[in-house]
């Protein structure tokens, strides 16, 4: 019963998703191999009322990342080719991107792995559990309303 009510108070909420700075639709790049993955959190972001990319490797969000102004990363951990954590330190390493949010989503759950990627300027990592979407859209809803002030 709980579980229901959460879900329900849940979409709701989602539906009031804050928008950018400019007063636009949040433009978010997500890096995530997994299509399944990438799709499931797609749509809750875009249902969300927010622009979402996708990239399915880090060489290539980090290249869509230089080519379009977005307002926050979404990152996985394990991807092919060079991982999240490298990708986080690569935005944070340039100076146009360096001051945009950078979020880890990811299955990688170890105390470690979550310090390393706050450590390199994530400003959370949310596990892929059954509250991800939860956290995930309040974590956005918080950074955003700092936008406000």
């Amino acid at each position: 019963m709980t579980k229901l009510k959460l879900i329900a108070t849940t979409q709701k909420e989602v539906n009031r998703m804050p928008i950018n700075q400019n007063g636009s639709r949040l433009k978010i790049l997500m890096v995530e191999d997994s299509t399944s993955q990438a799709t499931r959190f797609k749509t809750l972001l875009e249902d969300a009322g927010c622009d979402v990319f996708w990239a399915d490797t880090g060489e290539s969000g980090l290249a869509i990342a230089e080519l379009e102004p977005f307002d926050l990363f979404l990152l996985d951990v394990e991807l092919p080719g060079i991982n999240g954590f490298e990708v986080c330190k690569q935005l944070k390493a340039n100076p146009v991107l360096m001051d945009k949010p950078v979020l880890m989503l990811t299955t990688r759950d170890r105390a470690d792995d979550v310090l390393q990627g706050l450590d390199l300027g994530a400003v959370d990592y949310i596990p892929k559990d059954s509250f991800a979407e939860v956290v995930l859209i309040e974590t956005i809803k918080h950074i955003t309303l700092n936008w406000r002030d």
